[in-house]
């Protein structure tokens, strides 16, 4: 009898441990990889009552800008819209204010690696359809004909594994490794610019990839103490030469434009430290390791952990910042560098559209732009310091503000399978904008209202209307225009942002170095030819007018053969009323976002159907 009972024990433990050790779950969305536009995704996702789980290798949220430690926030400053304005309204908070967090120069917000980490958590705890899974690796994809249907996960650290069945998936890895797991074709490296028509001097295509950076925080542990670092294997100070004009020996090498103090406080953080992610001959390293299994990768990363080593021991000795050294209260890593590398550049999805330099430098060429998701600012930026083999000169090459086209995120042929982070289907060139912080975050979010919107009404990414999750994130309160001098708290941010993106009335494109602009210049008037042009895809019309600008009674004699109700005019003044317009005169010029708000709610041309490509269908 106590052998029965010892073999029923036994086969109790047994059966326990292979239901620990092989979960399967079912959900509407699965979202792989935590980094900051998955965890935007799940967040969206879930907010928008879809069952959606985050599966993540590391214990952190965040990628880029908390475990990869590049917590220097790149553009946006002025597009703070939707999840990156939520989040950095929370980070505002948290250290008591914009001012508190201007404390380097090379970004207006600046915050502690493991603070984004905190408040990201925060956001995911706070919904109820949202669920994460740490420390699991991706092993496998299934598919079921075209469509990928869920996702085979191990755990890092028990070896149990974890199976998920999802209706969307959407592919937030750092490098796109479920899209090559799925065979879904991709892109990798640089392609030719007779591939995507830009003219920047790529002449052939290529495998070079960005350099990448491990990051590393260093810490003021005040004057005296000595945190020198054991002098790390290779080093010579001439790998560093030209990174500060403290130590610039080589002439041949460019001539540096900052000095130590300087080039440290590129990345100052709240609380006296300081980040690392130095490129003019600093802790940049090139490695192509994309199409490495994990544990190649690990070997070949401790290349850069090296190139981070003796780029430290070179600001203590060589700098004389002995009282700088490794931050012990920030990333849980047993040598105290970030828990992943800052990866600018992986595999990138061949999409149903590719979206190239020559789309962001001039959006209103095309109707690509009516299909905008997430918005940006920032210039084209490469990193390829350390790979001479690569073309030096694809920095900061002159764009307006933009926004991503929808029909980016989504693969040419494979349903089941949105992509976001860095994956999305761009050019080479345009990645060096669209890879930043703020605008992965915004496109996660994106990503996240595809997903639940596709299990909501049962049909393949694809198939949605773009204006349903343009209004969706508009709701959100993220821009799919991009628009400087209209933010969320504009009172006709929501009319703007839709007529904007019918293209009724078009922003001016303004290149500006490091932020970006257009302008939809809201208090202007509105100029009588250019209106009549850009009304003929939704309202065609023969009416001309001498007057340079649109008054109210040309504005109703323009409109009033589209007008669905009795009266144009008085319920033009009905309505400026309610809103509290200043009642408008007969012959009052109007300003374009009077126009805006009177198209949008009395016409809404926002509503006719577009494609994939921003045509009307």
């Amino acid at each position: 009898m106590i052998f029965m009972k010892k073999i029923g024990i036994l086969i109790i433990v047994f059966i326990t441990t292979i239901r620990l050790s092989a979960q399967t779950i079912d959900v509407d969305v699965l979202v792989i990889g935590g980094g900051i536009g998955g965890t935007a995704a799940g967040i969206q996702a879930a907010r928008l009552g879809a069952k959606t789980i985050i599966v993540e290798e590391t214990p952190w949220l965040g990628g880029m800008l908390s475990a990869a430690g590049v917590s220097a926030i790149d553009g946006n400053h002025e597009l703070p819209s939707g999840l990156w304005g939520e989040f950095r309204e929370k980070i505002y908070a948290h250290y008591g204010g914009p001012n508190k967090v201007a404390t380097g120069w090379v970004s207006n917000t600046h915050f502690e690696p493991h603070v984004a980490d905190s408040i990201l958590k925060s956001m995911v705890a706070a919904e109820k359809n949202l669920q994460v899974k740490a420390g699991y690796r991706l092993s496998s994809v299934s598919k079921k004909q075209n469509k990928i249907t869920g996702a085979t996960f191990h755990h890092l650290t028990n070896g149990s594994t974890l199976s998920i069945q999802a209706r969307q998936i959407i592919d937030a890895t750092e490098l796109g490794d479920v899209m090559a797991m799925a065979q879904v074709p991709y892109s990798l490296g640089m392609e030719a610019g007779s591939v995507t028509g830009e003219t920047v001097g790529v002449s052939q295509t290529n495998d070079i990839v960005q350099d990448l950076t491990l990051v590393a925080l260093l810490k003021n542990y005040g004057v005296g103490r000595d945190c020198t670092i054991v002098k790390p294997a290779g080093y010579d100070p001439r790998e560093f030469d030209g990174a500060c004009t403290d130590y610039y020996i080589d002439k041949s090498r460019k001539q540096p434009t900052v000095d130590a103090k300087k080039m440290l406080d590129y990345a100052k953080l709240p609380n006296g430290k300081y980040m690392l992610n130095w490129p003019n001959f600093g802790n940049d390293t090139y490695l192509n390791i994309v199409e490495l299994h994990p544990a190649q990768r690990e070997k070949e990363l401790e290349k850069a952990k090296q190139t981070t080593l003796r780029f430290i021991y070179f600001i203590q000795t060589q700098l004389g910042y002995k009282h700088l050294g490794l931050t012990d209260d920030e990333f849980p890593t047993s040598d105290r560098l970030a828990l992943i590398p800052y990866h600018r550049e992986g595999r990138r999805l061949k999409g149903i559209v590719r979206y190239t330099m020559t789309q962001i430098a001039h959006p209103f060429d095309q109707p690509l732009y009516r299909t905008g998701i997430s918005v940006g600012d920032y210039p084209i930026d490469h990193h390829h310091k350390k790979n001479l083999d690569a073309p030096q000169q694809l920095e900061f090459y002159p764009i307006p503000s933009f926004n991503i086209p929808m029909a980016a995120l989504i693969p040419e042929t494979m349903d089941g399978l949105i992509v976001a982070e860095k994956g999305i289907s761009v050019s080479n060139v345009a990645n060096g904008t669209t890879r930043l912080q703020p605008v992965v975050l915004l496109t996660g979010q994106a990503a996240g209202t595809m997903a639940a919107l596709a299990v909501k009404k049962n049909i393949p990414a694809r198939k949605l209307l773009v204006r349903e999750v343009q209004q969706q994130l508009i709701a959100s309160k993220a821009s799919i225009m991009p628009y400087n001098d209209v933010k969320p708290a504009h009172p006709y941010f929501k009319a703007i942002q839709r007529i904007g993106a019918t293209g009724i009335l078009k922003g001016k494109p303004t290149p500006q170095s490091w932020a970006n602009r257009t302008w939809f210049y809201p208090d202007s008037l509105v100029n009588t030819k250019q209106f009549i042009k850009d009304l003929q895809d939704y309202y065609p019309t023969n009416v001309s007018s001498p007057m340079e600008n649109v008054s109210l009674s040309l504005f109703v004699n323009i409109m009033e053969p589209f007008y669905k109700g009795k009266d144009l005019a008085k319920d033009i003044s009905h309505h400026m009323q309610i809103c509290g317009m200043p009642e408008a005169k007969q012959d009052q010029f109007l300003t374009r976002q009077i126009v805006a708000e009177l198209l949008d709610r009395l016409f809404d041309p926002f509503s006719q159907k577009i494609n994939l490509f921003g045509n009307k269908d």
